[in-house]
């Protein structure tokens, strides 16, 4: 076993502020109208906070047919299009909308440059919800290229009006790395008025970006199908550790993970909740990394506000 034994924690870490919103909002719309409340997909991309809320009377469908006529549904932290909006409009289901402020920017982006007749290319994963969101905005102006191989197969009207819009929680390198190409294509390609990947998920690739290399392992606390979980993973090998693993739970580690190793990195995608992070730093604690140390490379103040359908009601003074 290595001597000089410690653990790397990662600083920011866990919960944004879009998922902080997404989840409070599912918690508050149960207080106020009690089981069961509907959520269309995942409300987050994480498999214990959906266990929870599934445990307190919370319903997950798919889609809004699911959900029973004149019922409450809540849509998840990556968005949906206007055809699911008018879906649930059709059923008289009583929406709350918990998209992520930051995905919202996106399908306004989309909706104004669609507006202005742009070729619109959405760097992004196909088949991931907040991609088709975004892309079922404007759908006869919208491509999705997801990653640097699939920019040949972009084809654009006029190569003077063509902007990239992007998933936010994407990898921050490999999306340049995708803007580049399309630019070699492109090169009147227009940027974003703003970033579209989103502050805590380049907060957290940084994190572990200089934590990396003086890693022999690092843990990314996080679930298979949460984007920007994966990329930590990928951030890691990326920038020098010598091994990385997703788990969702500390007891989903291989202790064998360990052998020969001093440091070890640990991390949690932007939908995990802290808990989870305390139960992976305990179990290496007994495995004899007791010596924690924050490698804090940005402070988190962002907060936003709830869906006002479930914002407490003012008192007048």
């Amino acid at each position: 076993m290595a001597d000089n034994k410690r653990v790397l924690l990662a600083s920011p870490r866990g919960y944004c502020a879009g998922v902080d919103r997404a989840v409070e909002t599912v918690e508050k719309t149960l207080e106020k109208h009690g089981a069961p409340v509907y959520v269309r997909k995942e409300i987050v991309h994480n498999r214990h906070v959906v266990d929870t809320l599934t445990e307190r009377g919370v319903i997950f469908v798919d889609e809004t047919d699911e959900v029973p006529e004149g019922a409450i549904v809540v849509f998840s932290a990556h968005g949906v299009s206007p055809e699911v909006h008018r879906t649930a409009e059709e059923r008289q289901l009583r929406t709350i909308d918990a998209t992520c402020p930051l995905v919202t920017k996106v399908h306004h982006e989309a909706k104004r440059f669609a507006r202005d007749d742009y070729d619109i290319v959405l760097i992004g994963h196909e088949g991931h919800e907040e991609v088709e969101g975004t892309s079922g905005e404007a759908p006869e102006h919208i491509q999705i290229v997801d990653g640097p191989d699939a920019v040949d197969n972009v084809v654009v009207r006029d190569e003077s009006r063509v902007i990239w819009l992007s998933q936010t929680t994407l990898s921050v390198d490999e999306t340049m790395e995708t803007v580049k190409r399309l630019r070699e294509r492109f090169p009147e390609l227009n940027d974003p008025p703003s970033d579209d990947i989103c502050y805590a998920t380049q907060n957290r690739q940084v994190a572990v970006k200089a934590m990396a290399p003086k890693c022999d392992l690092v843990i990314v606390v996080g679930s298979q199908n949460s984007s920007n979980s994966l990329r930590l993973v990928e951030v890691a090998l990326q920038n020098g550790a010598k091994s990385s693993f997703l788990v969702d739970y500390a007891r989903d580690i291989d202790v064998s993970w360990f052998d020969g190793v001093s440091t070890v990195g640990v991390t949690s995608g932007a939908s995990v909740p802290e808990v989870l992070v305390r139960g992976v730093l305990d179990l290496l604690a007994e495995h004899g990394y007791e010596d924690v140390e924050t490698v804090t490379t940005a402070q988190e103040t962002l907060t936003f506000s709830l869906p006002r359908e479930v914002r407490p009601a003012r008192t007048p003074r």
